[in-house]
């Protein structure tokens, strides 16, 4: 007890902003459950498992911890099933699948001696007595961000919808042919909810749409609220996006603050009435049959999967809505590149060495952990069956594992993110940009650590405008996003059979409806194949013209990542997936892909004088994006990183960049003059690695701030360096600064979409490891039974001299 005494200095009561970790371990995925419990600093408050709080002690000097071990209680018999009250998954409230309880038992523990006291015990002293029971009362940070991450977002009830006005004018709204009272529209038909008018919809930028006669009708007469027709369903499960849901809500609001008026009539009309939907259109059992398809097929349901377990067996507990992380991770932890750099070639006591104080906020540290927990093997440990008491038994295995759960990973690699900081479902090919791009960034100037560059690799567009002219631009990527030429289906004739025997379909016939099969090879000469772009500004006439563009790779990565592009815009602008098949060999070879460069006799268009001053974009083209709502800035951006291509390629740029981190950012105007250049400074990024042209480059930009200038080197302003002119006057075009080799290529693994949109449903990764294909569908992992190569969403494949 003197001993403790000695040691109260270093002693603190938490406070009410103090994070308090008592549920794992920040360097490991030990917990109290484990077999030498869980270590609380007593200083610090961060939690360390029994092979590692001798490392904190050496660290930090704090010798005294609160022990926690938990012990699994005995099952009764007749324990009641506890009824959820939160919508989470392992949390007090949440659904536990009648998981087993355990009892805690805390001691009070000295290093580097362990000395143990017993707790709790009045023989304490009163400062460590209160220090214990505020750590043991008080919720682990663990838990609060798990809580608040599944915390609904704020409803926000329309000002209009509670005080709506609706006129008493003996409108009847017919229960189907309607039309625009102002033009014959009979799609995109808006219903107002003050007057009863039916209105067409915003004309699009191509001309399609509506007339913008709904519009037109609120500028005048100030009625806010409308709903669009045919979106209201007495199912809410079938109300298949959040916009639907969201106009639901809107429209029960109202229902309950209104008592008459045409509205009632509206919702009485849709949600009692018999000629309301009943059963499903064909379109809809097309639909059903498909989409059960595909959860079976992806998740290989009905298979009796292989459990497997060991090194690289490692299955990802779902944190809620987690499956895009867990799917992404498997794969890339799967690589040589990032095997390397975070489990082979980095320990955990190197990892926390360099660590900060608080090792759970440093991404290099948690990659190490997560790395160290899915390859070791440690932690895969094989789950059994249970019985309908919860008692599990011991001699079946099932393919679901036990697991780590990466909630620290996932709290550092999403924290500042507004979408990845929450449980809502994610793009998994936006997380892994997101992911590749923070891994860059805690390696600066540091490219042979950098395990991100094993994904990167150079693309070169070719423009020749009908001056015979060429211009030539460069830019760096992570994935290659590949359109689907469903023209190029190989199976037509099963298409066109099916599409004209479909009517003659009986009602109770199970629909089958047979999907395009596409190769992959199709996909990568799509990218590569000449288009011809309309509108093109060529600095050589001064005038808008036709251009050719051309595209291939200035490098072969060491992994190449294929994003297929599923989720397209129909004619109304609304997104959908396209159902379709995706012929995947296991060898591919892109080599004919490899971009020339500049060609002799070529003769490069020349730079514009407008580009003097600044940035020039086609005010043309960013007027008709900005009617279609787009932000001015974001438009400029897109007309310039497309080289004034046109308004359809403008807008593919914007829809693929516009959760950009610097979407937002000012354009930069290089400078006039030559800034001088202070050698020292341009001495010093040349030894991180980068270019001498480019280290000037920077420092120019930015003034001479040799920070400022490493920031602008890996975060370049949008429409400066991926849309550079770069004319190379050799026969290939080979990037020194990226990984590179021959163009063939063998599948690693891929991951699968289940559901109708990237921010629904789930994602389950498929892995060659080991001479066999190897399911990871969170926590179950087993031998993969039949492989749905043909549904990848992200393809990866590794090159095979890498």
């Amino acid at each position: 007890m003197d001993l403790l005494r000695s040691y109260l200095s270093r002693v603190r009561i938490p406070e009410p902003t103090n994070r308090i970790y008592k549920e794992e371990c920040c360097i490991s995925y030990d917990t109290p459950k484990s077999e030498g419990g869980l270590f609380v600093d007593m200083n610090s408050f961060l939690a360390f498992g029994k092979d590692y709080v001798g490392w904190n002690y050496e660290k930090s000097g704090n010798p005294v911890y609160l022990h926690i071990k938990e012990t699994q209680k005995p099952v009764s018999e007749d324990r009641p099933l506890k009824k959820p009250t939160l919508l989470a998954i392992g949390i007090e409230g949440g659904f536990n699948n009648n998981d087993p309880e355990f009892e805690a038992s805390y001691e009070i523990v000295i290093l580097p001696d362990y000395v143990t006291l017993p707790f709790p015990s009045v023989e304490l002293p009163e400062k460590v007595r209160l220090a214990v029971d505020s750590v043991i009362m008080n919720t682990g940070a663990e838990k609060k961000e798990q809580v608040a991450a599944w915390t609904a977002d704020t409803k926000i009830i329309s000002k209009h919808a509670m005080d709506l006005k609706q006129l008493d004018n003996g409108i009847v709204v017919p229960p189907s042919g309607w039309r625009c009272e102002k033009c014959d529209k009979t799609e995109n038909l808006w219903l107002n909810l003050t007057d009863g008018s039916i209105l067409c919809g915003r004309r699009n930028w191509d001309g399609s749409g509506g007339n913008d006669h709904a519009v037109n009708h609120y500028k005048v007469t100030k009625y806010p609220l409308a709903v669009k027709l045919g979106t209201i369903t007495a199912d809410l499960e079938a109300a298949g996006n959040a916009y639907i849901l969201f106009v639901i809500c809107i429209l029960l609001r109202i229902y309950y603050a209104v008592t008459t008026t045409i509205f009632l009539m509206i919702l009485e009309y849709y949600l009692q009435q018999p000629h309301g939907q009943t059963e499903m259109t064909t379109a809809e059992r097309e639909l059903d049959h498909n989409t059960s398809f595909d959860w079976n097929r992806i998740q290989e349901s009905g298979k009796e999967a292989v459990p497997l377990s060991g090194p690289g067996y490692t299955g990802l507990v779902n944190l809620g809505n987690s499956c895009y992380l867990a799917a992404t991770m498997q794969v890339v932890f799967s690589t040589r590149s990032f095997c390397s750099r975070y489990y082979k070639n980095q320990s955990l006591k190197e990892a926390f060495d360099v660590a900060p104080a608080d090792p759970t906020v440093d991404l290099n540290m948690q990659l190490t952990k997560l790395a160290h927990g899915m390859l070791s093997g440690k932690y895969s440990i094989p789950a059994t069956k249970k019985d309908d008491a919860g008692i599990a038994d011991d001699t079946t295995l099932t393919a679901k594992q036990v697991g780590i759960s990466p909630r620290m990973f996932k709290f550092v690699i999403a924290a500042k993110h507004p979408e990845f900081s929450t449980m809502r479902q994610q793009d998994a090919l936006e997380f892994f940009l997101h992911f590749v791009d923070q891994v860059e960034r805690i390696n600066p100037g540091n490219p042979d650590f950098d395990p991100s560059k094993s994904f990167k690799f150079g693309i070169e567009e070719r423009l020749q405008c009908s001056s015979g002219k060429v211009a030539y631009n460069r830019r760096n990527d992570y994935i290659l996003s590949l359109n689907i030429p469903l023209h190029k289906a190989t199976n037509k004739k099963e298409l066109q059979k099916f599409e004209a025997e479909k009517d003659t379909m009986g009602s109770s016939a199970e629909i089958v409806h047979p999907r395009p099969r596409v190769s992959l090879m199709d996909c990568l000469d799509c990218f590569s194949a000449p288009e011809e772009l309309n509108d093109f500004y060529s600095t050589a006439l001064d005038a808008k013209t036709t251009a050719i563009k051309t595209a291939g790779l200035t490098s072969f990565p060491d992994y190449l990542v294929l994003h297929m592009r599923k989720f397209v815009l129909d004619s109304g602008w609304v997104p959908k997936k396209l159902d379709v098949y995706i012929d995947v060999p296991d060898i591919i070879d892109i080599s004919h892909m490899r971009s020339k460069g500049l060609q002799p006799g070529e003769e490069l268009l020349p730079d514009s004088a407008s580009l003097d001053d600044g940035v020039h974009a086609d005010e043309d083209i960013i007027s008709q994006l900005v009617s279609m709502g787009f932000n001015y800035l974001h438009c400029q951006k897109a007309a310039i990183n497309t080289s004034n291509a046109g308004v359809e390629a403008a807008t593919n740029w914007l829809f693929d960049h516009m959760n950009d981190p610097d979407i937002d950012e000012p354009m930069v105007k290089e400078q006039k003059s030559s800034l001088h250049i202070d050698q020292s400074k341009l001495d010093t990024l040349v030894s991180f690695g980068i270019e001498e042209e480019v280290a000037r480059k920077a420092l120019q930009a930015t003034g001479g701030d040799i920070e400022k200038a490493t920031e602008w080197i890996f975060n370049p302003p949008p429409g400066l360096s991926n849309m550079e002119t770069t004319p190379s006057s050799s026969s290939s075009v080979v990037d020194d600064a990226l990984p590179d080799g021959k163009g063939k290529y063998r599948l690693l693994g891929f991951v699968s979409h289940i559901g109708t949109s990237t921010h629904c449903g789930h994602y389950v990764a498929h892995i060659y490891k080991d001479g066999r294909w190897v399911i990871y569908n969170d926590e179950k992992v087993g031998a993969s039974q039949d492989l749905p190569i043909d549904m990848g969403y992200l393809y990866f494949f590794e090159r095979l001299d890498g």
